[in-house]
């Protein structure tokens, strides 16, 4: 009784240390986890970038429109007196 009482205690044991996963296995799922969490700040660094640049495109334009409207409002009026703005 006494054998098969250790016997089963061993076995236990080893199925414990069977049940969880590697060093190996926990290094790569770690790796895995860095590597996302990078490809998520790189992506949303590019997203900043890209709102920037539209925000400054979209200034620009608004620039250049205002400008353009002036220009015609000054071409509109008789020669000697500028458009009220």
């Amino acid at each position: 009784m006494r054998k098969l009482f250790t016997f089963f205690v061993i076995a236990g044991m080893m199925s414990f240390v069977a049940c969880g996963p590697s060093a190996k296995d926990k290094e790569a799922q770690e790796k895995k986890m860095k590597d996302s969490l990078a490809e998520v700040a790189k992506q949303d660094s590019i997203a900043k970038a890209e709102a920037a640049k539209m925000a400054e495109q979209a200034k620009q334009d608004s620039i250049a429109k205002a400008d353009s409207l002036a220009k015609s409002e000054d071409k509109k009026a008789p020669k000697g007196k500028k458009a009220k703005k």
